[in-house]
């Protein structure tokens, strides 16, 4: 690993803006190469993995390499600075500000339902809505939390996200939920409710790493069941991706390059000649790209129905592309990635890459089988290089688990982590088998020693460290 303080001031810029050197498609492409001329990977290879205690609690709740060790913070219902309970469902994340040994880690909670929101200082969106983030500031040479508290509170189901270049996150709802639901007399959750939400859900909000949250939706980056965003670094461009079985792929135009609030422009992908890239792509398939716009970004639904096709619908009439449950997103140097978590013929998922330069969008990965990459999701890149990719899929078999892959500029795919976590009590009274519960919000610190990431359920962050030159060279 490089130990030039240059080049790890680059990575933390780099990171804001989700903007990388590393040739996130070369290495897709690799990968591609290699299982279409039959050479070995390691996917399968198993054998490296070995379940690693928990330096908090003492419990083996992963499975890692030799030399990997890690801790565990923020698990849901610890305290939090101020002695309030840490919310659950811990989900997107990403490294903010850096000050030192400091990291900030933004940090969201996709919580569903209507009740009492998160405490915060700062106030709350919506006075029922549960979801929201928290922030937190781990010591990376003590290896330890310093500080964590509540940063935006009263939205719903916030699912991933995106950090930008000047030092925030942009977290993202992913849901539709609206006061108007009550009204819908053939809505399911109505009966479910004792009372409607107060305000209308679906937005993307701008989280600081310090300082008070605004609280107001970014409502021309569009309503609709969001996922992630990354930033075009160059043009300021924001790249968004939506969660449905039939997904479009945005992007907003801001007016003002690193001023969300002061609104742009939102519009759709247009693939020339393609309706529908779900499934019967062929590798390496490239195809020319236009914008159309979304001239109602708030609408949430066609008219008179609640079916959350408000954008998307827009994009369809004007000729844009439906893809499979667009999810993870990232800018780098040579384009913008994005994955279809079950896209492709098996339904494991396709990874796709966008030129903005050359308006072309490619098919650079279709994995063929779950068993060689399972659903895709979150993905991040590590400062000298490598790929971290969080699975998400259904294995149907009792022992096959979650996992976290990396994956090398070769096309070197490995299963890094594997899910042990299994509870009897030992912290916050959790009791279950969790091991078939996602893994989410992979993201590095600045100097690459400390991997992120959130097992969704129960609740629980980790911070990994080792010997990652081993793993991602």
């Amino acid at each position: 690993m490089s130990s030039n303080p240059s080049s790890r001031r680059r990575f933390l810029s780099d990171s804001f803006s989700t903007a990388s050197a590393f040739a996130v498609g070369a290495a897709f492409q690799s990968l591609g190469s290699r299982l279409s001329h039959a050479r070995p990977i390691d996917v399968k290879s198993k054998v490296d993995l070995v379940p690693c205690c928990d330096e908090t609690t003492g419990v083996p709740l992963l499975k890692l390499p030799a030399g990997f060790r890690y801790v565990t913070f923020g698990w849901t219902d610890d305290p939090l600075t101020n002695g309030d309970k840490t919310p659950g469902s811990h989900d997107g994340m990403a490294v903010i500000a850096s000050d030192g040994d400091l990291v900030t880690v933004a940090r969201n909670h996709e919580v569903n339902g209507i009740g009492s929101p998160m405490p915060s200082e700062h106030g709350s969106y919506d006075p029922v809505g549960k979801g929201g983030c928290t922030n937190l500031v781990f010591d990376t040479k003590a290896g330890k939390l310093k500080k964590s508290w509540v940063s935006l509170s009263g939205t719903v189901r916030n699912c991933a996200g995106g950090p930008t270049p000047w030092g925030t996150w942009l977290t993202c709802e992913e849901t539709l939920v609206d006061p108007k639901d009550w009204e819908d007399p053939k809505a399911k959750v109505k009966k479910l409710r004792k009372k409607p939400y107060q305000k209308s859900h679906g937005w993307i909000f701008e989280v600081p790493a310090t300082g008070k949250a605004t609280n107001e939706p970014l409502v021309d980056m569009g309503r609709f069941i969001h996922e992630a965003i990354a930033i075009d670094r160059k043009t300021g461009i924001v790249y968004e991706t939506e969660d449905r079985r039939t997904s479009g792929f945005y992007r907003f135009l801001p007016k003002t390059p690193g001023k969300m609030a002061a609104g742009g422009k939102l519009q759709m992908m247009k693939v020339i000649g393609e309706k529908d890239l779900r499934r019967g792509v062929d590798h390496g398939s490239t195809f020319d790209v236009e914008w159309v716009d979304i001239a109602e970004p708030q609408r949430a639904h066609r008219p008179k129905s609640f079916d959350n096709l408000g954008c998307f619908s827009q994009g369809k009439a004007l000729g844009g592309t439906t893809f499979a449950r667009l999810e993870g997103c990232w800018a780098s140097d040579d384009g913008i990635f994005f994955d279809a978590t079950s896209g492709g013929a098996r339904g494991a998922g396709q990874i796709w890459k966008f030129d903005p330069a050359a308006q072309k969008l490619s098919l650079i990965f279709e994995s063929p089988g779950k068993e060689v990459l399972n659903m895709p999701d979150n993905l991040c890149v590590h400062p000298d290089g490598g790929i971290i990719l969080c699975e998400d899929g259904d294995y149907g078999n009792h022992d096959s688990y979650q996992r976290i892959h990396t994956l090398t500029q070769d096309g070197n795919l490995k299963p890094f982590a594997m899910n042990n976590v299994i509870l009897k009590g030992e912290h916050n009274k959790f009791k279950g088998d969790f091991r078939k519960k996602e893994f989410a919000g992979a993201t590095f610190s600045p100097d690459g020693k400390w991997l992120f990431v959130n097992a969704q359920t129960p609740g629980i962050t980790f911070a990994i460290t080792g010997p990652w030159a081993d793993r991602i060279s």
